[in-house]
């Protein structure tokens, strides 16, 4: 199945500063998504970010580990194994929260299964370590071969049980071959003893010591006999002691190679997980895209919309700019009218006092002609009666 995404959140991405160990140097220029991955096959949690194709966060949770909030949208952890303490800034307290419950939870979890590994682990290697510790613990010698000088006798059940040999899984293939031969050639010595002796015929002589005793010669023969014996088991000793030293000296290059492997086997499960997560962030990033690009078109859309609003807008700025302008004219215009108006309610003003003046003086010029006239009318009645006495003289004389 490999690793799977279980919880995303989006933060700006942080790493302390190698030198000062004091100063957060950012590693995202913008927020990133940073992801808590499951590795079912070897029951493993791990955070990981992926700025582009570069991973920025790659740290893997274990149960020493501690996830501290440093402010209300900011929290930081310890990585032993990369040497350095991540740091992420949330866009919000509770991405934050959620984020430091989702850390504890996976811690508990990363705790739980390496206690249950562990003692997988104890379970298996107990019946491994019983049935190795009595080969490579004690070192081979005479003595644990053949038992002491007390135990070397010719009863057959005593030498007759099986030894422990060592794993030969840890043997060369010619080593192998090697201890197998002087391991069965020691067998049949030890075994069968009287067949290959040359008393082996005189099996009475063997099974009756006190007989054997009585004649001198034949103690003497098995006594050579034992000695012939244990300097062929030094020999085999000796060759099985070198065999088991350069089969040591093989299995810790061997050790040495495994240990290479693993670094590498880690090194390429690394550089596949970063790719799985690549992987598995493709269709996030893809569907991240398309919302984006969705975003966009609508606000393409939205823009559009405004600049026809905005130009609108200007329209009915250059319209109320004209008809400011235009009331500005007027107002102007009107201004000028007032002032003109003004002017001829002065005229006019003048004109009424000069028409009611030349109306007083008409008025008087009338109040005078009548008072001539008045007079002249009394001095042409004088005139007239003047004339009628004339007359009236004229024609008494």
């Amino acid at each position: 199945m490999g690793e799977q995404p279980i919880f995303s959140t989006r933060a700006h991405v942080f790493q302390i500063d190698p030198n000062t160990k004091k100063n957060w140097v950012p590693t995202s220029k913008h927020a990133v998504t940073v992801s808590y991955f499951y590795d079912s096959t070897r029951n493993v949690y791990r955070i990981i970010s992926l700025d582009g194709s570069k991973a920025i966060i790659n740290s893997t949770i274990t149960p020493n580990m501690t996830f501290t909030k440093t402010s209300q949208k900011f929290g930081q952890w310890a990585d032993s194994r990369a040497n350095t303490v991540y740091g992420l800034g949330f866009s919000s307290e509770h991405h934050l929260s959620k984020f430091a419950e989702k850390f504890q939870e996976f811690k508990e979890a990363a705790r739980l299964a390496k206690e249950k590994s562990q003692e997988k682990m104890e379970l298996t290697s107990t019946p491994s370590q019983e049935s190795a510790g009595g080969d490579l613990q004690s070192p081979l010698t005479p003595e644990s071969i053949n038992g002491t000088d007390d135990e070397r006798t010719p009863d057959v059940t005593q030498n007759s049980e099986p030894r422990p040999e060592p794993t030969q899984n840890a043997l060369p293939l010619s080593h192998r071959q090697s201890y197998r031969e002087a391991e069965a050639e020691r067998e049949r010595e030890v075994f069968h003893p009287l067949v290959h002796s040359p008393i082996g015929r005189n099996s009475r002589s063997y099974a009756d010591p006190k007989r054997g005793a009585s004649s001198g010669s034949p103690s003497s023969a098995i006594s050579k006999h034992w000695e012939a014996e244990l300097a062929t088991l030094k020999g085999n000793n000796a060759k099985l002691t070198a065999a088991l030293l350069e089969s040591t000296a093989n299995v810790k290059q061997w050790k040495q190679q495994l240990a290479a492997y693993q670094e590498e086997a880690e090194r390429l499960h690394k550089r596949v997980t970063e790719l799985e997560c690549v992987s598995s962030q493709a269709n996030a990033v893809h569907t991240h895209k398309t919302e984006l690009n969705q975003t966009i078109q609508e606000l393409e859309e939205t823009l559009k919309v405004k600049e026809e609003e905005i130009e609108r807008l200007k329209q009915e700025i250059d319209n109320a700019r004209e008809l400011q302008e235009q009331r500005d004219s007027l107002t102007q215009k009107l201004q000028e009218v007032e002032i003109r108006n003004k002017d001829l309610e002065g005229q006019l003003s003048d004109l009424e006092q000069r028409l009611e003046r030349s109306q007083n003086e008409q008025e008087a010029f009338r109040n005078n002609l009548k008072t001539l006239l008045e007079i002249l009318d009394g001095k042409i009645f004088e005139l007239s009666e003047l004339r009628d006495s004339l007359a009236k003289l004229l024609e008494c004389s």
